[in-house]
Order: structure tokens, then C-alpha cells, then sequence
């Protein structure tokens, strides 16, 4: 019996000693609290720390360096241009026991920053033009020779006084005091993405779409009027190949015929009859034929080669 009384004691000692007992890490801070209220400072050190067991509770905090990423925000800018921004930033908890007092939770951090950020953004974008959030400089930007003939809007003729960059600064300068009441500090805040809103960015591709069609019908016009000039110059090219081969054919042709009509006369003058013998029979054999059918008299000079052979 006494054995197991000693045992008992023994357990519930050591229960006792490791509640008694608890360990911080490099990445953690914590915060004793009793029957849920703040017991001394935060425990900042990390090792082997010492509290009441069973009525005191440790809370832990992260020591690093936390996120927020906001959801996307449709604001309008000064110049009345509806956009999406997107923005997020990056934080830590400086003061455990503030950050315990009045949000206990990093949900509910997120909720504060949430609150702050994105209601300072909107007052500062809608106070902006477009311009000066998109950009960060007065750079001249650089476009191609076909979009500055054809684009509708020259977006070098916009002067930049702050830029994005500075935009982004102000939001966290502003935001910055408003959280460090939470025990947080703000370590930057960064604009991650801006789009425009979907109406607004219909009439951006329609209008990037007409400025392409612009470029693409001055190439092709361009492209007809070369094609038009080089199909004139081949056809005037053809028409005097054309004349030229026509002249040495008709000069080959008349030159043959004469030679024909000197090769016929000097044939005539050789043997008159006997020229004539032949062209009659020439006539024979293309006007008798089962076809053709001719009434003349037996007087007649067709007739007198078969007379003669009769």
C-alpha cells in the first residue's frame, strides 16, 4: 500500500514539474496568461522557461516574418478608369503582449490588416490617375513606328509625379502607424497586380484589336499597290516580248513566201505546161470527191487534160 502511494505522489510530481516547464523556440515568442488574462511580459528568449503549473497557459507567437496577401479591389482612379488591384505585404509581431490584448490571433491580424491596407489603398488610388499607378518613371517609352502612326493615344504626353513605386510607399508611410497600435509592424507594402475592370478591358482589346487591323491594311495596301506595279511592268515586258517575236515572225514569214513565190516563178518559167499540168491535177484531187457536186460544160478548160487523155 505504501508503494503505491509513492508511485501516485511520484506521477502526479512529475505531471506537476512538466506543466511547470515549458520551451520557447528561435521562431516563437509567448505571452504567460491566468484564468486568461497577461501575467508579467513577453517571453521573448528562447529556451527553458519556468511558470504556475495548471493555472497559468502559454500562448505562442510567431517571431518571423508573416504574409499578407489581400484580395483583389475594384477601385476607380482619379481620371475615372475602373481597375482591379491586387496587393499584399509582409509583417511581424514586435509586441507579443499588445498583439495579445487586442487581436489574440493571426486570423484576426489579417482581419486589421485587411481593414487598414485596403482602406488606404482606395484613398490614395482613387486620388491617382492611372497612369502614375502604372508606371514608375517619365521614361520615354519606346514603341514601333507602326503604332505611333496608328495608335489612338500617346501615352508619353502623360507626366509622372509620384509613379507606382512612390504610390506603394505611401500606402505603406500611412498604413504603418495604424497597425503598430496591434503590437505589428508593417514591413512593406507592394502593389502585386493591376488590371482593368471587364468592361474597361473589352474596350482595350477592341481598340488594340482596330489599331492591329490598322497596321495589317496598310501593309496590305502597300503590298497591292507593289504587287499591282510589278504585274504592270511584267505585262508591258510580255507585250513587247510578244511584239518583238510577232515582227521576226512575220519578217521569217515574208521572207519564206518570197523565197516560195521565186522557187514557184523560176519552176513556171522553166516549163510553163508542165506547171500547169501539175496544178490541174492539183484541182482534180481537192474538187472531185463523192461530195462535191459541179455542172459546167465539156468546153470548159477544167476539162482539157481529160480530153486530151481520152
Amino acid at each position: 500500500m505504501k508503494h503505491k502511494f509513492l508511485f501516485i505522489l511520484l506521477v502526479i510530481v512529475i505531471i506537476v514539474i512538466i506543466n511547470a516547464f515549458y520551451i520557447v523556440d528561435e521562431r516563437q515568442q509567448a505571452v504567460i496568461t491566468q484564468f486568461g488574462d497577461p501575467i508579467g511580459g513577453p517571453i521573448q528568449n528562447a529556451g527553458l522557461h519556468l511558470k504556475a503549473p495548471f493555472i497559468q497557459k502559454v500562448n505562442y507567437f510567431e517571431k518571423r516574418i508573416l504574409e499578407w496577401d489581400g484580395d483583389p479591389k475594384q477601385i476607380p482612379t482619379a481620371d475615372k478608369r475602373y481597375i482591379w488591384l491586387d496587393t499584399f505585404s509582409r509583417w511581424r509581431i514586435i509586441d507579443p503582449l499588445k498583439f495579445f490584448q487586442t487581436t489574440r490571433t493571426e486570423t484576426a491580424a489579417h482581419s486589421r490588416l485587411d481593414d487598414i491596407i485596403s482602406g488606404t489603398t482606395r484613398d490614395i488610388i482613387s486620388s491617382h490617375k492611372l497612369i502614375e499607378i502604372v508606371r514608375n518613371s517619365n521614361r520615354k517609352l519606346a514603341f514601333t513606328t507602326e503604332y505611333e502612326q496608328n495608335s489612338l493615344e500617346n501615352l508619353n504626353e502623360e507626366p509622372i509625379t509620384l509613379g507606382r513605386r512612390a504610390i506603394a510607399d505611401s500606402i505603406y508611410m500611412i498604413s504603418k502607424p495604424k497597425i503598430a497600435v496591434y503590437g505589428i509592424e508593417l514591413i512593406d507594402v507592394r502593389i502585386k497586380r493591376i488590371n482593368y475592370v471587364h468592361e474597361v478591358r473589352q474596350k482595350v482589346y477592341e481598340r488594340m484589336i482596330s489599331e492591329r487591323k490598322k497596321i495589317a491594311e496598310k501593309y496590305r495596301s502597300v503590298g497591292q499597290g507593289d504587287a499591282a506595279e510589278i504585274l504592270g511592268k511584267m505585262q508591258r515586258e510580255l507585250d513587247q516580248i510578244q511584239s518583238e517575236a510577232y515582227r521576226k515572225a512575220q519578217e521569217i514569214k515574208g521572207k519564206a513566201d518570197a523565197e516560195a513565190t521565186n522557187i514557184y516563178a523560176r519552176a513556171y518559167n522553166k516549163d510553163p505546161q508542165f506547171y500547169e499540168f501539175l496544178k490541174t491535177l492539183d484541182t482534180y484531187e481537192k474538187t472531185m470527191n463523192d461530195k462535191n457536186i459541179m455542172i459546167m460544160t465539156t468546153d470548159s478548160d477544167y476539162f482539157k487534160y481529160l480530153k486530151k487523155a481520152r
